[in-house]
Formats: C-alpha cells, structure tokens, sequence
C-alpha cells in the first residue's frame, strides 16, 4: 500500500465524513459537527491552518546539522519524534463507523507505537469507547494517556482510577470539550472547570495530569498552579467555539509565559512534519495530530497511521536539516518568519 492507495480507501471509508481534501483546510466540511468539520462557519479550524501556513521557515544550508537528533520524551517515555497522536474519538457519530472503534483505536494506538511515539486515547458521549481506549493502551504496556472529558468530578476520578489499573502515563481532561454538541445530544453533562475542582482532580492521582485546551496566558499560569504537568494549546480542532482565536497566533504568548514550568504540547492545523517544526519553533516542547490520524486508520488500519506519521518524521527531520537544528533545542524563533 502507498500514500495515494491509503487516502483513496479512506475517502470511500469516511464518504459523507470527510472528503479527505487534497487540503484539509475545514471549508468542505464547514459546520458538520458530529462529523470532522468545524463548528459554525468552521472559522477556527480554518484559521488554524491559514495561520500555520503564514509561518515561513528559514532555508540554511551553512552549517553542521547533518543528522539531527530529534528524539524527545513525554511522561517517562522516549520517542522517536516530538509528535504524538491526539485522542480522537467517535468512529460511529464522527467518522460514519466503517471502522469499529475498537478497530480505530487500535489502529491509532498500535500505529503510533510501530512509528517510535505515544497516543492519547479520548473520552466520548458513549461510555464504552474510552474503555475500548485503555484497552488498546494496555497493548502497548499503558504508553500513552487518557484524556477524559469535563464531566463531574466523580466521574473523571472513576475515569482516572481505570487509566491506573493499567499502568498509563499519564491522565487528563480536555478541558475545551465543555461545549462539545455530540456530549449534549447524548445527554452527558460536560462544562468548565474552576480552580478547586481542577486541583482536586491533580491531587486524586499520582500519574501527571494534561489540561488539554488553554489558549490564554493566564490560563496557563493557572494550569501551573493547579499543579498540571502538561497543558495542550488547544481549540479542539474548532469544533467548538466558532471564531475563537487559532493555536499557532497564541502559542508564543503561552509559551513566553510558562516555558520551563510545564510541558507545552499544541495541536490545531497540523498536516506534515514542516508543521509540526514551525509549532515546535513558535515554542511548543511537541504535537498532537489528529485528522490525519483518522485518514490513515480509515484508509489503512495500523499500517496507514505508520505510514502518516513516518510520512511526518521524515518531513520533520529533513525541516531540521535544512535549518540548521542540530536538535529540538535548536528549533526557535529565529528558525522561522511569521507574516
């Protein structure tokens, strides 16, 4: 199987889901939320990629970065690269169910692990699906986390004490998902987090806690406070909040603020490894990549998001090279022009 074979089979896989675009830029598939659109007029899930895409990279070929290290870690685990799958959920109401969720989550797991990285698995509206998630984790020995939705605090706990049994790396709740539709539909209370209920879910559990969804300074410096060991900048792929700012325009004013104190991770208009590079340099420690993540599960199982994210490791270390990064420390400002 290639590239092309992969996304011809997803196209018919995801038909009425996703047109797998030769661009997955969110205006096909405007306000389809369920489904892999954007919220509204998409505004944010198009703003991510325009302003991911005004990002320029700086050629160099005058130095000595011939073979840049770009191995990371996350949670206590080494990977081969600095991008990691999002928790992407909803093969049945997101996706149209060619794949069983089981079959997805598999795929997305199973991919990651053969490609050198980690997955997060998600949480849903159906509450077998983040079951079927920590299955799929537990194959993989528990390297990865479970990102659970803001539901009552109870029920995240009950959530975080499953994702212990097995030995995860790490637990979390995105946050953003606080106005998600497909969550109202099927009559699960989801909403924002204050302060105290966040600190009382760091202090259930001794694996670190990801806060997936800040997109302000401020709440970053609270994401510090509370005790969180990663946040993710985040505007849930805009699918919630139409028009709400894109991740590449407030990641440096994040990062400028809490870079040292947390891990940052940022997701939101990610297709290749050049964009993972120019996220890294507007200062994020790592990516998630969800969308492309669902194309090679629906057009290849675990073979095609291996195929995606070494398609991406490759792009990343050759954006390396021609930049003059030796390692990820080397990835900056000074490596790219925002227009």
């Amino acid at each position: 199987m290639n590239f092309l074979e992969m996304e011809r089979k997803a196209r018919v896989n995801l038909k009425g889901y996703c047109r797998v675009c030769p661009e997955c830029d969110g205006y096909a598939c405007a306000g389809e939320v369920p489904g892999m659109g954007g919220a509204g007029t998409a505004a944010a899930f198009k703003n991510n990629v325009k302003d991911l895409k005004n990002v320029r990279l700086k050629l160099k070929t005058i130095h000595s970065a011939k073979d840049p290290r770009i191995e990371s870690s996350f949670f206590g685990n080494k990977v081969s690269f600095p991008i990691l799958v999002a928790p992407v959920t909803g093969s049945a109401f997101n996706m149209g169910g060619a794949l069983r969720e089981e079959e997805y989550i598999k795929s997305a797991v199973q991919g990651s692990e053969n490609a050198g990285t980690l997955a997060m698995i998600g949480d849903s509206a159906d509450l077998t699906m983040y079951d079927e998630g920590l299955r799929a984790l537990k194959q993989v020995r528990g390297k990865g986390a479970a990102i659970i939705k803001p539901r009552v605090n109870q029920d995240i706990i009950e959530n975080i004490k499953k994702a212990e049994k097995i030995g995860l790396s790490a637990v979390g709740v995105d946050i953003d998902g606080a106005g998600l539709i497909t969550m109202a539909l099927k009559g699960q209370p989801v909403g924002p987090k204050t302060v105290e209920e966040l600190k009382a879910i760091v202090k259930a559990t001794e694996l670190p806690v990801v806060l997936k969804g800040i997109m302000t300074p401020e709440e970053a410096d609270l994401a510090v406070e509370i005790g969180a060991k990663a946040i993710v900048v985040s505007n849930h792929g805009g699918r919630v909040l139409d028009h709400a700012e894109s991740t590449p325009r407030v990641l440096p004013e994040i990062a400028e603020r809490v870079r040292g104190k947390i891990i940052i991770l940022a997701d939101g208009g990610i297709r290749s490894g050049v964009d993972a590079f120019k996220m890294i340099a507007l200062g994020a420690d790592g990516v998630l990549v969800g969308r492309p993540i669902v194309i090679g599960a629906f057009g290849g199982f675990e073979e095609g998001v291996t195929m995606v994210l070494e398609k991406m490791k490759q792009e990343f270390y050759q954006s390396m090279i021609l930049t003059g990064a030796s390692d990820l420390k080397d990835i900056n400002r000074d490596k790219i022009t925002v227009l």
